[in-house]
């Protein structure tokens, strides 16, 4: 098992680099089974995978989360995309390290001019190219891969304006023999990633906290019909434990109620791929969701 994030500048021949890498590691001697995460497999238009930065965000955690499910199933996974924060890149170097497999960057290092050129050619040629606003913001803020990095080593540079990218390519055979060498205790340039204490208690608090999220949720929905239920018109929701009312004007059946909590927890847990983490108690989680319904319902009472 090994996890291969592919990186590169938008229209830089990272996607040719990637069916090259997993037809090369498919026929090599050991016949790797392999596969490739990438964002057409979303059907998402390219345009609005980077439209803006809630957009953004969502797209690499739907990739974040394919690859967390990915990295158990045997197979060598191979992320195509940018992966041009290097941020992101830390977090699923992570996922490698908290599934104790090999890992490993390849990058497509091409020259603006030339990504930008071959973006117009593809647009001329009616397939899927970046707007040109788009393109111009992706190259702005990309972040090069450094291999002294743990996130970015090792890393195998190729160079698609300058040479043929393919099964022979002396690069991508190097990659293939990092990620299909048997390793035994003399082996020293062959790193598998060892979970640490330190990951695997992340991922309790991450379930932990989903659980406190749910459960904080429910109870501040318990309260809202229970108050309504009392009779009468009532303009607040009075919760105690130090938390703030919840303001409303009118009455909130229980499917609306619903509706709101799922759209909470769902932004909940995209922010948390690349924002703040999710509240760890029920008193963090109930003060959130109440923000979030004053903000829902003051908009909609306005």
């Amino acid at each position: 098992m090994a996890l291969v994030v592919i990186c590169g500048q938008p229209c830089s021949g990272k996607s040719i680099a990637a069916v090259t890498l997993a037809e090369t590691l498919k026929e090599s001697e050991t016949k790797q089974s392999v596969r490739i995460i990438d964002e057409a497999s979303f059907h998402l238009d390219r345009n609005q995978n980077y439209a803006n930065v809630p957009a953004e965000k969502n797209l690499r955690g739907k990739l974040r989360s394919d690859v967390d499910r990915s990295v158990s199933t045997g197979e060598i996974v191979i992320v195509d995309s940018l992966n041009s924060i290097k941020g992101y890149r830390y977090e699923l170097w992570c996922i490698a390290r908290a599934a104790g497999i090999r890992y490993c960057v390849v990058y497509c290092d091409v020259d603006e001019a030339h990504c930008r050129q071959w973006n117009k050619e593809r647009s001329d040629r009616g397939e899927d190219g970046y707007d040109d606003g788009i393109f111009e913001d992706l190259v702005r803020r990309f972040e090069k891969p450094e291999r002294r990095n743990r996130w970015d080593s090792p890393l195998f540079e190729l160079y698609p304006s300058r040479e043929v990218i393919d099964k022979s390519s002396p690069v991508i055979l190097e990659a293939v023999t990092y990620l299909t060498k048997t390793v035994d205790s003399k082996t020293q340039d062959v790193r598998i990633l060892q979970p640490s204490i330190a990951t695997q208690a992340a991922r309790f608090s991450e379930a932990n906290s989903l659980y406190e999220l749910d459960r904080a949720t429910q109870e501040i929905i318990n309260a809202i019909v229970e108050q309504q239920s009392l009779g009468g018109a009532i303009s607040r929701v009075t919760l105690g434990n130090e938390l703030p009312p919840i303001e409303i004007c009118r009455p909130i059946g229980l499917p609306e109620l619903r509706r709101l909590r799922r759209t909470f927890v769902k932004l909940m847990g995209q922010s948390s791929l690349s924002g703040p983490p999710l509240p760890t108690d029920a008193d963090s989680a109930k003060r959130r969701f109440v923000d979030y319904l004053n903000r829902e319902f003051g908009g909609n009472n306005a």
